[in-house]
């Protein structure tokens, strides 16, 4: 335990030391690390780094020179538009997680260990040279005992024991975040972590990647362009995923001249992706160019299934009414659906909110569809929707990275197709089985149940309100956050006025008694008492005292 404590200790000034040297050591300072860490952090004195666009790239820097679990928080943050602006995904999104090859003999045990077997007792043949090597995990060729060509993804020896030390230390550094931050919009570090750590530790346990490539392998039966590959069973656990080996050309290397048609590659991929979304709500949360390969006849195959999009029946539909809304230039529609699928962290004004869609709006008017950036729009709905306080569910937000990165692929291979005139068919097609009555979900049986309730519902509402409004107990409670402040105030001032006024009769009386000749443990004791009560009212405007605090928004515009 104690060693645990030093490393732990250790790794702390590790992680100030690299804030310091990439220019973050004034928030150190306001985090008073340099209580606790000594010489690494700046002095008092030095100020907060001067507003540059370059903040961004130094805090990926930073990321990277920390490791692996910083890599990966850096990756979840980029799949996180709803977070942060755009110029920092942008650098996160180029944040490198290569890493140097863990040597074959150690790959042979951690096999051996994941499996309970002997390599050569479920290989034929594994290749000691990775194809890839991740902070995570590093992927080899095989072949099994039946021919099979598979690759074997091998978990990094003793990388989860990294990961749950540094993940303490990012909840400790998350809550010294929020006692110096001015404001965290609607994510909180704290709550930032959280979910990086849940994210982390479904990828540190492959069963979950396995679970969703066989789920979209299920979902894809039938479809001839598009190839998932096998999970081998039998060959993987928590630690060892094997799958078929796919060969194929990396869809950022596909040319005409090797032969392929572009506009049918981009045509599968739409397809591909717009089946995800709006048949089967399961859809890749991560089709960045090296996840996707291109086959022969322009068919297309899906690798790395760590970051999955699950949308349920009722997101489709938001999200299919989203699209509409955005088509027919509706401001009204969109902030209604907008402040509906997310979940407002105070009141929203509709009235702004719907004319700051507007605006946005406008922006793209006139423009025709195949000249809209969908990621452009999307992370501007996306960046309103939080500066409003609205939460967005964490599946859109992976859904608006997903997007992004299809649409980046697309407007490479073939910039004449239009995304929005491929994929509205299949928003259409769920649009109107919404009011199909066999449709096996029985959307609409339970939209005329709903209905059906509120008639009988509200007149008795609306009468029960009446009745109470007439005999004089309806009552409407209003809460202010700034009524709630200014209260606190009065009272930390009536406390220190109180302390204040005990002290001065104290005094008066120590310096009575001396007057009038009493005993001297008298006035000694009533000079006590009055620095006492002094030295509590002085500490009690010391512990209320709310010092100034970083401002997150200005600091994210760097």
């Amino acid at each position: 335990m104690l060693g645990r404590a030093f490393q732990d200790l250790n790794r702390l000034r590790q992680i100030s030391s690299a804030m310091v040297r990439h220019g973050f050591g004034a928030y150190v300072e306001r985090m008073r690390l340099r209580d606790v860490l000594g010489r690494d952090a700046p002095p008092p004195g030095e100020p907060l780094p001067p507003p540059d666009r370059k903040t961004a790239a130094r805090f990926r820097t930073m990321l990277g020179e920390l490791g692996p679990t910083f890599i990966k928080l850096g990756q979840l943050l980029s799949s996180r538009p709803d977070v942060l602006p755009a110029h920092w995904i942008e650098e996160l999104e180029a944040l490198q997680d290569d890493c140097p090859p863990v040597p074959i003999s150690e790959v042979r045990r951690e096999i051996e260990r994941g499996l309970g077997r002997s390599v050569e007792a479920v290989f034929a043949e594994l290749d000691p040279v990775p194809l890839a090597s991740a902070s995570i995990a590093q992927v080899h060729r095989a072949v099994t005992h039946a021919g099979e060509a598979v690759v074997v993804k091998v978990q990094r020896p003793r990388i989860r024991e990294q990961v749950e030390s540094d993940l303490a230390l990012l909840y400790d550094l998350a809550r010294l975040l929020e006692a110096v931050v001015e404001e965290t919009g609607v994510y909180t570090p704290t709550g930032v972590i959280e979910e990086f750590d849940r994210t982390v530790h479904e990828e540190l346990d492959f069963t979950n990647e396995a679970r969703n490539a066989q789920a979209m392998a299920a979902k894809s039966t039938g479809r001839e362009f598009l190839v998932v590959p096998r999970v081998h069973a039998g060959l993987s656990s928590s630690t060892i995923l094997t799958l078929d080996y796919v060969e194929g050309v990396k869809v950022s290397d596909v040319t005409a001249e090797a032969g392929f048609d572009l506009e049918q590659v981009a045509r599968n991929i739409i397809e591909a992706a717009f089946r995800q979304l709006f048949e089967d709500g399961l859809f890749h949360g991560d089709p960045h160019p090296g996840n996707i390969l291109v086959l022969p006849g322009n068919r297309i195959a899906l690798l790395d299934f760590g970051l999955v999009g699950r949308l349920t029946r009722a997101q489709q539909e938001a999200l299919v009414t989203l699209i509409v809304a955005v088509a027919l230039r509706d401001p009204e529609s969109v902030a209604r659906i907008l402040n509906r699928i997310g979940v407002p962290d105070s009141h929203t004004p509709i009235a702004e909110f719907r004319e700051d869609i507007r605006g946005i709006l406008d922006r793209y008017l006139g423009l025709k569809l195949d000249e809209i950036r969908t990621a452009t729009l999307l992370r501007d709905l996306l960046d309103l929707a939080v500066r409003h306080r609205i939460r967005i569910p964490k599946e859109y937000a992976v859904l608006a990275k997903a997007s992004i990165a299809v649409e980046g692929i697309i407007r490479r291979l073939y910039p004449k197709l239009d995304i929005l005139d491929v994929g509205l068919p299949y928003a259409k097609e769920l649009l109107l089985s919404r009011f199909n009555p066999s449709d096996a979900s029985g959307v609409l049986m339970k939209s005329f149940l709903k209905l059906q309730a509120l008639s009988e519902d509200v007149p008795a509402q609306l009468s029960q309100i009446l009745v109470d409004l007439e005999g004089g107990k309806f009552r409407v409670n209003v809460h202010s956050d700034a009524i709630d402040r200014l209260g606190g105030h009065v009272r930390s001032l009536g406390v220190m006025i109180f302390l204040g006024l005990l002290a001065a009769g104290f005094t008066v009386s120590a310096f009575v008694v001396l007057a009038t000749g009493g005993r001297p443990v008298l006035w000694i004791g009533a000079l006590a008492v009055a620095a006492l009560l002094s030295g509590a009212a002085a500490l009690y405007h010391v512990a209320t005292l709310r010092l100034r605090k970083i401002s997150v928004r200005r600091f994210l515009q760097r």
